[in-house]
């Protein structure tokens, strides 16, 4: 009888949890005019008339999307993540939408961080600016790797439009290439957290802190965690700490990626506080 109860207990208990993640709604795409492109975006959105905080959520050189799936998981457990916090979450597409395949091992890429990404980030703004259910002074970024970088240059003091509707609320950079925004005094006008791993051989640590600690005393906040022992790609579920080896498009030709357990952990409780600012 006892075996029995704890047997009806399990089961209501992952029929329980399979209902909770069934009720997450999927992503539906919207296309969002651009210059000289339709940007195809992934939008989740959650449910009522808002006006919700909303992130812009860039990705890797891998790109957004998989075979059968219009979302990485990587990608996907963030986006769900800020979903269940009543943050609506759009992810751009810049690869797919000019037809093109992860960038991660192209030495000529036609879409660069600081130039086609930022102005996709520009147009996903502008859209959501339009859109009845979007707080407008609550809109934030937040990228991976070279969605990273694509953050840092949209937040320079530089790339402002200078117009009369809200700037970005905050931004956040996972693990971002430094190594060109170092070298040129990088500053941000918003709030800006960057979150890297110590033994990232991918993008550089050093070149990011040292970036952040240039931009001081002229620069909105900017803050830097450095994870001990964490490589790149720590914040990804159930990734074997590995290094890259093979012909795989979608990852870079070197260095070691793998899931750190406690800096994913920390990093999603800092992602919320920050977003919450």
């Amino acid at each position: 009888m006892r075996l029995l109860s704890a047997t009806l207990f399990l089961t209501l208990l992952a029929a329980a949890c399979t209902a909770g993640a069934a009720s997450l709604p999927a992503p539906r795409q919207v296309d969002i005019p651009a210059t000289g492109l339709t940007l195809h975006a992934q939008l989740y959105k959650p449910d009522g008339d808002g006006p919700f905080p909303t992130v812009i959520a860039l990705h890797g050189c891998g790109g957004l999307s998989g075979q059968s799936e219009p979302v990485l998981p990587r990608y996907r457990d963030w986006a769900e993540q800020l979903l269940k916090s009543g943050h609506a979450v759009l992810l751009p597409d810049s690869y797919g939408s000019r037809e093109l395949d992860p960038q991660c091992r192209v030495n000529e890429r036609r879409v660069l961080a600081r130039r086609e990404r930022v102005a996709d980030i520009n147009a996903s703004r502008q859209w959501l600016l339009q859109q009845p259910w979007v707080a407008r002074d609550r809109i934030s970024l937040i990228g991976w790797a070279n969605g990273a970088s694509a953050v840092l240059w949209a937040v320079r003091p530089q790339s402002s439009s200078r117009g009369t509707d809200p700037d970005f609320r905050s931004a956040i950079a996972f693990y971002p290439d430094c190594r060109i925004s170092s070298g040129l005094g990088w500053s941000t006008r918003v709030p800006t957290l960057l979150l890297i791993g110590a033994k990232d051989d991918i993008s550089s640590p050093s070149a990011c802190r040292q970036m952040v600690e240039g931009a001081r005393g002229r620069s909105a906040l900017a803050r830097i965690v450095v994870y001990p022992g964490a490589a790149h790609d720590f914040d990804r579920a159930n990734l074997p700490l590995r290094a890259i080896a093979g012909a795989d498009a979608a990852l870079p030709e070197h260095g070691h990626i793998g899931t750190d357990a406690d800096a994913r952990k920390d990093a999603q409780a800092r992602v919320a506080e920050w977003l919450a600012r």
